[in-house]
């Protein structure tokens, strides 16, 4: 595991781009893992300046989105599909048909997780999986639990997980109570996994996660295990590592 601490989220976002676009210069039809929130965007902005400026090109690469709200339409605002295509996709040269983001409104999410799994191993898996982490260390939408969930599934979102993306909504009543999210083996499958984090409120779950015990509690943890992880985290949010 490498561990980068930055001097601030512009330089963390600075340095995450650099890793992506490393990994599309080296092979550009990567399969990227991609996450939401409000970690990434500064990774996103520098992936846009370098595609505008240097010519980054996104044209053979494939995205798989990490997780979505349950019960949110594509074109909700809240949707996680709403926000790639407005923070990102829209502004560069993907193919969107290689865009792949679970299916919030599914009638069957056993089946959407079986498809999202098939598709992922048809294109033959995952190069470089981003990844943000909750205050709890959640990593996708999963949370602590008393096991590891392997593959992508629906899951129920905690009191803590949903207060802190109430910020995203007019108010936290509108945020959904549940999500499909890829699982922790899906995660551990990839090739190589990029982790950000930024921020005094994730100083815990980066302790957790890169010095804590490997537990379902802290699911982060198990990244411990991955034999090629980049932790990018700027100083504050690496507040208690030694």
């Amino acid at each position: 595991m490498r561990v980068i601490i930055t001097d601030s989220y512009e330089q963390m976002g600075f340095e995450a781009a650099k890793l992506v676009a490393g990994q599309i210069y080296l092979k550009p039809n990567s399969v990227l893992g991609l996450t939401t929130g409000s970690t990434p965007l500064a990774m996103y902005e520098r992936l846009l300046a370098l595609h505008k400026t240097d010519g980054l090109d996104f044209s053979e690469v494939t995205t798989f989105n990490l997780d979505e709200y349950i019960g949110l339409s594509a074109y909700n605002p809240h949707s996680y599909y709403y926000y790639m295509q407005e923070n990102f996709f829209k502004h560069i040269n993907i193919n969107q048909e290689n865009i792949y983001i679970p299916n919030g409104m599914t009638n069957d999410v056993t089946a959407e997780g079986i498809h999202y799994e098939q598709l992922i191993a048809s294109k033959g898996g995952i190069d470089l999986q981003v990844l943000g982490i909750g205050q709890n260390a959640h990593i996708g939408f999963n949370e602590p639990d008393v096991r590891f969930v392997a593959d992508t599934h629906m899951v129920e979102l905690n009191e803590e997980t949903i207060l802190a993306n109430s910020r995203f909504f007019n108010n936290i009543d509108e945020v959904p109570r549940c999500a499909i999210s890829m699982g922790i083996k899906t995660i551990m499958m990839a090739n190589r996994i990029l982790l950000l984090a930024n921020g005094r409120n994730k100083a815990k779950a980066i302790y957790k996660a890169l010095c804590g015990d490997i537990t379902p509690q802290a699911p982060a943890s198990i990244l411990q295990l991955h034999r090629d992880v980049v932790v990018i985290i700027d100083k504050e949010a690496a507040e208690f590592l030694s």
